[in-house]
């Protein structure tokens, strides 16, 4: 018997029982549709993520205060004073493989502007800041040098604090707010930038000169963090290990002693994020994967009672001359086009259902061709595995012991 012969009969019998089919089909659809969710959603936050360290700047470095023992207790970076504006100096002098170094220090309160008022933070900072950063100013003018050097009473904003602090569409660049009860005047407005995939507002920023902040708002002579961009990101490692060693020095820290800082950088923090990122979406994939076993089990049962409704109709069969090739392929044949059929349906919902969760739910999703194809080819094995065995069973059936079969 040909091919097509056998997938005519192999079609009508899955045609005289629709409702059945479907269902069997209905593990893989769900299966098929689930993994490529799940692996878009994984990789769409993945992607996200990864963009989000781009616009940040993908060489920048983070200097932070190190943990420190004292009394046998150990402090939190945040009450470390071990950073001092004299590092900040000698990176930015010795470093070959830095091209931009800013101090950072920072203080939570209330700004306000005639009747309006909004809380955030202010962040001083120097002009690196916005390399590093990878800030515009769209209007006016970033503080210079010498507001610096005097500690002047400036500021640069972002969107969201003009949106709260100037409702009725004023121009804020020469406008005066306060910070608590200290005056800034605004110079500049930042690029607007919107959110990030973490859901925080990058435009809820405002910068200052951080001799400002460090005397004028906190009085402290300590830098709360140091940030840095290296040359390119292939140096980010090379510009780490000068950082660690200049300020090591500056500590006067023995050979055998711990670091009193801390330096991150956002390859390293890009790297640790993907492949957590990536662990989920597998987690996520072989849970939803498990769909396809279940599925692949359906398949198995429904071809054992095909078999044994149709035993009669074998015995015909192979008695006017069907071989029991013929027998086992017919019977594939249907276990394949359910999968197959199945697995089809399943990508279209699939794909369907991700286009949804992005539009809806505003979650970053990226269909990977792969999964696609993965799952697809998945579902076609799952067919072939779980309906050989009842295939099988039908083509050693005895013709006369089919023919007698009540």
């Amino acid at each position: 018997m040909n091919f097509g012969n056998l997938f005519k009969i192999a079609l009508k019998a899955l045609s005289n029982n629709k409702l059945r089919s479907f269902l069997t089909m209905l593990g893989i659809i769900i299966g098929v549709a689930a993994v490529i969710t799940m692996v878009a959603i994984g990789q769409g936050t993945k992607r996200s993520i990864q963009k989000q360290i781009s616009e940040m700047g993908s060489n920048m470095i983070m200097i932070h205060p190190g943990g420190d023992r004292r009394g046998g207790v150990r402090l939190e970076a945040s009450a470390m004073q071990t950073l001092k504006t004299k590092d900040f100096s000698d990176i930015a002098e010795q470093c070959k493989y830095v091209q931009a170094v800013s101090p950072n220090v920072s203080s939570s309160g209330q700004f306000i502007y005639g009747s309006e008022n909004y809380p955030a933070s202010i962040t001083g900072v120097n002009r690196d800041y916005l390399t590093i950063r990878q800030l515009k100013v769209a209007e006016g003018e970033m503080f210079s040098d010498i507001d610096i050097k005097g500690s002047a009473k400036v500021c640069v904003v972002g969107k969201t604090i003009v949106d709260n602090l100037f409702p009725g569409g004023e121009e804020p660049v020469g406008k005066v707010i306060r910070f608590n009860k200290i005056p800034f005047r605004i110079v500049g407005v930042l690029e607007a930038k919107g959110y990030n995939s973490m859901g925080q507002d990058q435009d809820e920023i405002v910068l200052a000169p951080y001799t400002t902040v460090m005397k004028r708002i906190l009085a402290q002579t300590y830098l709360q963090s140091i940030f840095c961009s290296a040359l390119t990101e292939g140096m980010t490692d090379k510009a780490v290990e000068e950082i660690s060693q200049i300020l090591r020095t500056n500590h006067k820290l023995k050979a055998d002693d711990d670091d009193d800082f801390t330096v991150r950088s956002q390859e390293e923090l890009s790297s640790m994020l993907n492949s957590t990122t990536d662990m989920l979406t597998l987690l996520l994939a072989c849970i939803a994967g498990i769909s396809l076993v279940v599925g692949g089990i359906g398949i198995m049962n429904i071809m054992y009672v095909s078999v044994t409704e149709r035993t009669k109709e074998i015995g015909l069969r192979m008695s006017v001359g069907a071989r029991g090739v013929d027998i086992l392929s017919q019977f594939l044949i249907e276990a394949i086009l359910i999968s197959v059929t199945g697995g089809i349906i399943g990508v279209l919902i699939g794909v369907t259902a991700s286009a949804c969760v992005n539009a809806f739910a505003h979650w970053p999703v990226f269909i990977q061709p792969w999964s696609v194809v993965l799952s697809f080819a998945v579902c076609t094995v799952t067919g072939i595995f779980f309906g050989w065995y009842p295939a099988k069973k039908a083509a050693s059936l005895d013709p006369i012991e089919a023919l007698r079969y009540e």
